[in-house]
């Protein structure tokens, strides 16, 4: 199956001079969420804005579906739904006009039955009738998916959806997310909080300083780069770690009532056997042992750094 957004050598460079994306290639499959992670400033809104039609490309090509952005703008973009970052919406209009005119931006027919399904799921129907000015910030970012969802797009933007917005409605947006990807829509998610990424996303793509330093899917990517700690509970405190463990790279936790083993998933061989037999000769008696794996930020970390 074709990508539904394929993207080949894109650059861009603005007027004075700075370069915020270089030779970017990626493809979007349909109907997967797709988590793009980055540092500040390093090009996932800049990327997205040019998907997206609101800024142009320097160089290189798109295609939504087919449809190539520059070409075929308009056919390109009905397929598109954006929730951007900024909270920009019209103060004095009401919840249901402001969805519903959004509608008809992309010249689709009057549809009340689809806005009332879409504001019944953001849990935005008993405000319908509200104007946008009296709203709280999480209510106005719903109002922004509902806004991008009302000419029923088969893509997705999310560009930092939950910013600002407490817990609860967070989890609620996370599962209208899901129902979306069920029907079939992609979503690209790009998000400060790597763990929604890690919880949401199918694959991952890191970009740093406008270059696209990896695309992996998140089960692989944790498997390839994820390091499990084994914490041994001590039964009886330690002052420092004995010269006979000096060659596993323990770690004493403050306190000294636990023993910390970092190993890669990968090795042929863990290392954790001759640990414990180690251990025990040298007259250390510990009560339990928990296992831990590497959490998706502490590998977009690592990567970024490595990058740098």
């Amino acid at each position: 199956m074709p990508p539904i957004i394929s993207i080949a050598n894109l650059s861009k460079t603005y007027a004075g001079g700075f370069q915020a994306l270089k030779n970017i290639n990626l493809d979007i499959r349909e109907g997967e969420i797709f988590g793009l992670l980055g540092p500040n400033g390093a090009g996932k809104t800049t990327l997205i804005s040019i998907i997206c039609g609101i800024v142009n490309p320097g160089a290189g090509t798109i295609t939504v579906n087919g449809h190539d952005i520059i070409k075929d703008y308009r056919a390109a973009r009905a397929l598109i739904g954006l929730v951007p970052q900024e909270l920009t919406t019209e103060l004095f209009e009401t919840v249901w006009n402001t969805v519903s005119f959004s509608r008809g931006l992309f010249g689709k027919a009057k549809n009340p039955a689809h806005i009332e399904k879409v504001l019944k799921e953001l849990s935005l129907w008993d405000k319908r009738d509200e104007m946008i000015k009296n709203l709280s910030g999480g209510m106005k970012r719903r109002v922004l998916i509902a806004k991008a969802l009302s000419h029923e797009p088969r893509i997705l933007f999310l560009d930092e959806p939950t910013a600002g917005v407490d817990v609860e409605l967070r989890q609620d947006m996370w599962q209208v997310v899901r129902e979306l990807r069920a029907t079939g829509v992609t979503i690209i998610l790009t998000t400060h909080y790597i763990n929604e990424a890690e919880q949401m996303a199918d694959r991952i793509g890191i970009i740093d300083k406008g270059e696209i330093i990896l695309v992996e899917e998140k089960s692989e990517l944790m498997r390839k780069l994820g390091t499990k700690r084994l914490t041994l509970e001590l039964q009886n405190k330690l002052r420092k770690i004995p010269a006979a463990l000096k060659r596993y790279k323990l770690k004493l936790a403050p306190g000294g009532e636990q023993l910390i083993y970092t190993y890669d998933t990968q090795a042929q061989r863990t290392g954790i056997t001759a640990l414990l037999n180690d251990v025990s000769k040298a007259g250390i008696a510990f009560r339990d042992i928990d296992t831990t794996q590497s959490s998706l930020e502490e590998i977009f970390v690592t990567l970024v750094r490595r990058s740098r």
